[in-house]
């Protein structure tokens, strides 16, 4: 092609993108989560807190951020104190006794229907205000996690999960492992997909106490794809270069566009951005590229400013020079590149 290897021009794309990122990305997302009382709630073992927490980023899925923001401003979420206060009550459906027998409860808020219809009159689920029925199960579901499964104890279980993964700071592939102790049991709560627990757990781990080093670590080396990142690798001719070309959904194979991420984030020392960042940071090379495409951030890479069925013409993005300009398929779906979903 031109003579630069797959990995030189990776980093020549990605280059102005970490240059033009926030330098003040970790230092944000802790003023965020103490403002929300996240690091004292780590600090304090306050599961409820930790639950409230994690069930408000549970509503940024499936809509804009705007419009999940403005239907929890209106209607609110529903709390740990809601929820013990409904299991008190005794319900009737055997499905609420706990983590393991909630498997499965299929309440839909639309048709008013769920897998037990004879308890369904008694049942406390849609007392509760959601946009549908599975943010609602997934509360109950968390709720039964971290009563049962965690002890109470969120901030403990994640200690022992990430103590008991961990292979030592040499291994290459620690952060990763230690991710996964975390995100495979945690895919067991319904209604709460993998991308979501790794957004949510990036921003914990990274900042909500930074004298536990092995949360930093793991929260540093979460990446999260999306179709507005999955398609810029694309777009940029980043797939075709590895010979990694593969459909939305396959992201986080071997040799998928999370493992190219972090393999550009292993030759790019990230101190040079903000020397208190750890120098190996797949979380911020991650958000620097896809702040390219969003419509809530730089607004350049995406089917909203993008004919996809031709190569791109925007010679102002930061990127052109070095960019292959691959178009996407006329037959890709209209959400396969646009819309904003949640800030990753």
């Amino acid at each position: 092609m031109d003579g630069l290897s797959s990995w030189d021009r990776f980093e020549a794309i990605a280059r102005p993108l970490l240059s033009a990122a926030p330098g003040d990305y970790l230092a944000s997302i802790q003023q965020n989560l103490v403002r929300d009382g996240v690091v004292s709630a780590v600090a304090y073992r306050d599961a409820p807190a930790l639950f409230d927490h994690l069930v408000g980023v549970s509503q940024f899925q499936g809509i804009s951020d705007r419009n999940a923001a403005a239907f929890t401003s209106k209607h609110g979420i529903v709390s740990w104190d809601d929820i013990a206060a409904s299991i008190q009550a005794g319900p009737s459906c055997s499905r609420l006794r706990g983590f393991w027998s909630f498997d499965r409860c299929g309440y839909r808020k639309a048709t008013a229907t769920c897998m037990e219809p004879r308890h369904i009159v008694g049942c406390p689920l849609p007392e509760h205000p959601a946009r549908k029925g599975s943010l609602i199960q997934a509360a109950y579901a968390l709720f039964f996690f971290l009563r049962d499964v965690c002890a109470g104890d969120l901030v403990g279980w994640i200690d022992q999960r990430l103590a008991e993964a961990d292979p030592g700071r040499g291994a290459s592939d620690r952060a990763v492992r230690m991710g996964a102790a975390l995100l495979d049991p945690l895919r067991g709560i319904t209604g709460i997909g993998s991308k979501v627990w790794s957004m949510a757990l990036a921003d914990l781990l990274l900042a909500a106490d930074l004298n536990r080093e092995r949360w930093v670590a793991t929260g540093a080396g979460m990446v999260v794809i999306d179709t507005l990142l999955h398609n810029h690798l694309h777009r940029t001719g980043t797939l075709r270069r590895f010979m990694a070309e593969h459909p939305y959904g396959r992201c986080y194979a071997p040799a998928g566009c999370a493992d190219l991420i972090r393999g550009l984030a292993q030759r790019i020392d990230a101190r040079e951005f903000n020397p208190d960042f750890p120098a190996c940071f797949p979380r911020f090379v991650q958000f620097a590229i896809w702040r390219l495409a969003s419509s809530a951030e730089l607004n350049i890479c995406n089917g909203l400013r993008i004919d996809d069925r031709a190569r791109c013409e925007n010679t102002t993005c930061p990127v052109f020079q070095d960019c292959d300009r691959v178009a996407l398929h006329d037959h890709m779906t209209p959400s396969s590149s646009r819309g904003a979903p949640p800030a990753l």
